[in-house]
């Protein structure tokens, strides 16, 4: 859990409340259509997560925080631009609502969806 230290007191954040912020800032990327289970071995690779906790592995070392995304691309979309896409506003939405400093956000591409097969 990362923490921060008031005169008052300390605010403590989950990896949870971090894993939701992540997965609702990647959700809002275009290209993207969801996240994937972490674990390929899981046998849902075609399952797109709900659950933010899921598709997003959380690492805070007490000063910074490292996210890992586990995404399922649309098939037409440039892949790099939508992976950027995705690493820069979870980046700037976890630095936003938490204070915290994101060292990296890893977007691991797990798969493609065809909406409109030929």
């Amino acid at each position: 859990m990362s923490n921060e230290s008031k005169i008052n007191g300390n605010i403590y954040i989950s990896h949870r409340a971090i894993s939701t912020i992540a997965y609702y800032a990647a959700l809002e990327s275009y290209g993207l259509v969801g996240l994937a289970p972490k674990n390929k071995a899981a046998g849902l690779a075609n399952v797109i997560i709900k659950d933010p906790t899921l598709g997003v592995n959380i690492q805070y070392d007490g000063a910074t925080v490292s996210i890992d995304l586990y995404i399922v691309v649309e098939y037409g979309t440039r892949i790099t631009s939508v992976a950027s896409s995705v690493a820069d506003n979870v980046s700037y939405q976890i630095e936003s609502q938490t204070g915290l400093t994101v060292k990296s956000v890893n977007v691991h591409v797990r798969g493609l969806r065809v909406s409109n097969p030929v």
